[in-house]
C-alpha cells in the first residue's frame, strides 16, 4: 500500500505533464525544462542462529523520486519541484516500520526586476504519506497524512545568478500548519490548540537552493528553509536537506541523504536524519 501511493502519485503528476505538453503550443514547450530521477534501494542481512558475531536478520527498501518542471521566457520564470522519499524496514520478527517518509512540493514564480534579482512568490507544502508511530509502537501515533502538513506562502525578492543557486528572501510570509488527524488534533500536537486543526502564523522566510554536479556523475543538492514568526516569543524554524546522488552507471546509483530540522511546535530540539542507499535508478528526461 505504501509503495502504491508513491507510484500512483508519480503517475498522476507525469500524466498531467504529458497532457499539458500535448495542448501547449510548440513555442511554449520550448521554454520548459522537465526531468528528474527515481531510484529504488534494497538491503538485506541474514544470520544463522550460531553466527559468532551476533546480529539480527533485517530487510529494508527506500524509494526516491525527484521531479522538476521549470519555465523561463523573457523576464518570467516558474520553477517547480516535486520530491518523494519513502523508506521501510523490518528487523527480525518485528513488524515493518518506516524509515523515511516525505512528500514536498515547491513552486516559485519570478519576474525579473534588475539583472539577477526577481520579484517572486514562493509556495512550499510538505507532509508525509503514511502514519508514523513513536519508535514503531503501533498504538502511539505521532503523524499521519496531512498531520502535520506545513504550507508556507511568501512574497519577496529572489536572487538567481544562474541555474546552480537561488536565494528567496521575504518579509511577507504566512505559515499554515494543518493537523488533519482528529487524534493528533485533540492532543494539541504540532502547535495547534487541542481540538483545532489549523494554526496560522505570519513572519519572514528565507529559502536557499543549491544544485551542482560537483564531480562527474556526482550531484550535490542542498535546500535550506528558514521561517521566523513575528509573534513574540516565537522560535526560528529551520529545515535543511542535503542530498548527494552518485550515478555509477545507467541503472545503478548511490545516494546519501541528510536532514537537520528544528521546529519548536514539533519538538524542542534539533532533529537529525541520515540515510545511505545503493540501488537501481532511472532518469526522466
Amino acid at each position: 500500500m505504501r509503495f502504491k501511493v508513491l507510484f500512483i502519485a508519480y503517475a498522476i503528476f507525469n500524466g498531467i505533464n504529458a497532457q499539458t505538453a500535448d495542448t501547449l503550443s510548440a513555442d511554449t514547450i520550448r521554454h520548459w525544462k522537465k526531468g528528474g530521477v527515481g531510484s529504488v534501494t534494497f538491503s538485506q542481512s541474514s544470520f544463522s542462529s550460531s553466527w559468532q558475531g551476533g546480529g539480527e536478520n533485517n530487510i529494508s527498501a527506500l524509494v526516491l523520486i525527484n521531479l522538476f518542471a521549470n519555465y523561463a521566457k523573457d523576464r518570467s520564470s516558474w520553477d517547480n519541484i516535486l520530491d518523494f522519499k519513502y523508506g521501510t524496514l523490518k528487523k527480525g520478527k518485528q513488524d515493518w516500520t518506516k524509515s523515511d517518509d516525505k512528500l514536498e512540493l515547491t513552486s516559485k514564480y519570478g519576474y525579473q526586476a534588475i539583472k539577477k534579482w526577481f520579484y517572486s512568490v514562493l509556495l512550499n507544502a510538505k507532509t508525509q504519506v503514511t502514519n508514523g508511530y513513536d519508535a514503531g509502537v503501533t498504538d502511539s501515533l505521532i503523524s499521519a497524512f496531512a498531520a502535520p502538513m506545513l504550507i508556507v506562502l511568501s512574497v519577496g525578492m529572489d536572487y538567481k545568478p544562474g541555474d546552480i543557486f537561488s536565494a528567496h528572501l521575504s518579509p511577507l510570509s504566512g505559515k499554515l500548519t494543518i493537523v488533519g488527524n482528529n487524534t493528533l488534533s485533540d492532543a494539541g500536537r504540532y502547535g495547534v490548540d487541542p481540538g483545532e486543526h489549523i494554526k496560522l502564523e505570519f513572519g519572514a522566510t528565507a529559502k536557499f537552493m543549491f544544485k551542482k554536479e560537483i564531480m562527474k556523475n556526482i550531484i550535490l543538492q542542498s535546500n535550506l528553509q528558514l521561517f521566523q514568526a513575528y509573534q513574540k516569543g516565537s522560535a526560528l524554524d529551520a529545515d535543511w536537506d542535503i542530498n548527494i546522488n552518485m550515478k555509477i552507471n545507467k541503472y545503478i546509483s548511490a545516494s546519501i541523504i541528510g536532514q537537520l530540522l528544528y521546529d519548536k511546535d514539533q519538538i524542542d530540539e534539533v532533529q537529525r536524519k541520515e540515510i545511505f542507499g545503493l540501488g537501481f535508478s532511472y532518469s526522466f528526461n
